[in-house]
């Protein structure tokens, strides 16, 4: 039975084998039916094997549980009309395309048909640059474009996977904006370095190490205590905004 304390995905035991090498050796996680949740970990963790191994982009045994519906042995195409909409590390976007175009790309058939009155509503900018080219857009904006994309089908997850990496301080503070309107909408599972930005958007986290989830729980609590932090995810001291998590190879 569903309840509001349900998670949304349940991910057990969470193994992948790229090569004859394990990447994963046993991964747990949740994500809550609202708010964000962070995946956090040092570099070569595991966090970008983790998405690809929930989307079903590499081989992965174990148990991804999507509302109560296990998904392992389903094609990722099918686990994307299942709900799981998917922001990728670069964006995706296509450059030479206008914005109005790289949305209606993301169409998919629906009953009630895409959602344009929703991601309108969330990011205006994008119906003033409808007829603008991707590539002409700030970083921030591009990263409305691909956040837009997966609010457009009514998807009941986004996974974000780095979206604030390589952007500058103010590009940044745009992005977190466009990442804390879209959790209002939709839960968000968010992949990111900068902790900052984890301590203003998530609400619990999960940290890797090694392959494996190596602590679990309320994001301000790690996030308030240096020790931990600083065990977990290798930051050094000083004012923790200006701290990052290294980021996922």
């Amino acid at each position: 039975m569903t309840t509001p304390e349900t998670p949304l995905l349940a991910v057990r035991d969470l193994r992948v084998l790229i090569g004859g090498r394990h990447i994963l050796h046993g991964v747990d996680l949740e994500v809550a039916r609202h708010g964000v949740t962070a995946l956090l970990g040092r570099n070569g963790a595991g966090k970008t094997t983790t998405v690809r191994g929930i989307l079903g982009l590499v081989p992965r045994a174990g148990s991804v549980r999507l509302d109560g519906e296990e998904t392992v042995g389903m094609a990722t195409h099918t686990l994307v009309r299942r709900g799981i909409g998917y922001a990728p590390e670069d964006r995706g976007i296509f450059a030479g395309l206008t914005v109005a175009e790289n949305l209606r790309l993301a169409e998919r058939r629906g009953a009630d048909g895409p959602a344009y009155g929703l991601v309108h509503e969330l990011f205006p900018e994008l119906k003033r640059r409808a007829a603008q080219s991707a590539g002409t857009l700030s970083g921030g904006q591009q990263q409305m474009v691909a956040i837009g994309r997966t609010l457009l089908n009514g998807n009941r997850l986004i996974i974000a996977d780095e979206p604030t990496k390589g952007l500058a301080p103010k590009v940044v503070t745009e992005v977190t904006q466009v990442l804390e309107r879209a959790a209002e909408a939709v839960p968000v599972l968010l992949v990111e370095q900068n902790l900052a930005v984890v301590r203003r958007l998530a609400l619990r986290c999960v940290v890797l190490a090694d392959g494996r989830t190596a602590h679990r729980g309320d994001a301000a609590a790690l996030l308030g205590d240096a020790r931990a932090t600083r065990d977990l995810l290798g930051v050094g001291r000083g004012p923790l905004a200006t701290h990052t998590a290294e980021a996922d190879s």
